[in-house]
């Protein structure tokens, strides 16, 4: 069955083959991957994206959680959210919105919902988030959810032959009850 998550406005389920041409509706904007370190997608690499998550998700122990983001009225994609377990208790938090659903609080919706299961279900102590210092709505989007800057990473992405630094934020499983009410005992 797998990951089904549920928010106001939103689902996060788990990728099916058929969501790549979805997937590179945005995948494949310039604007939206300016500052990623992947893209913009050719269909090839939408196909093989999804292909691979598809992939990964059979893998024992699961390591890699990509979920497909979804309106909940209408079940359109509209991006996708994700942690990948980097070690023991710690994963990496990722996400990317169609450029048309930015500023509207649905990156920072998903990505609570995938702070939650992460702290409540999916085992793990601490999630960070690395983001480029110009992607001021990837800022903010940490921050909203609590997430905190532990520092800079000096030239750590490399694209389009340069390299740029990343801002790193993190947030603890106990920081994270302590915000969202739901302290052990």
């Amino acid at each position: 069955m797998g990951i089904i998550l549920e928010t106001p406005r939103l689902i996060l389920r788990e990728f099916v083959l058929d969501d790549w041409r979805a997937v590179h509706e945005y995948a494949s904007d310039p604007e939206v991957t300016r500052y990623m370190g992947w893209g913009p997608n050719d269909e090839a690499a939408s196909q093989h994206f999804v292909a691979t998550v598809v992939a990964k998700r059979k893998e024992e122990p699961r390591g890699v959680y990509d979920l497909a983001v979804t309106l909940r009225d209408s079940g359109m994609l509209i991006g996708g959210c994700g942690i990948y377990r980097k070690g023991f208790g710690e994963g990496e938090l990722g996400y990317c919105l169609h450029r048309s659903y930015w500023n509207q609080g649905y990156g920072t919706e998903a990505a609570g919902a995938l702070l939650e299961w992460a702290f409540t279900a999916g085992g793990f102590h601490r999630i960070y988030a690395r983001c480029h210092p110009l992607n001021i709505g990837s800022s903010r989007v940490m921050e909203k959810n609590g997430m905190k800057k532990e520092g800079r990473l000096r030239d750590h992405m490399y694209k389009d032959g340069q390299w740029s630094d990343a801002l790193i934020y993190a947030i603890l499983e106990n920081e994270w009850r302590e915000l969202s009410g739901k302290g052990c005992g």
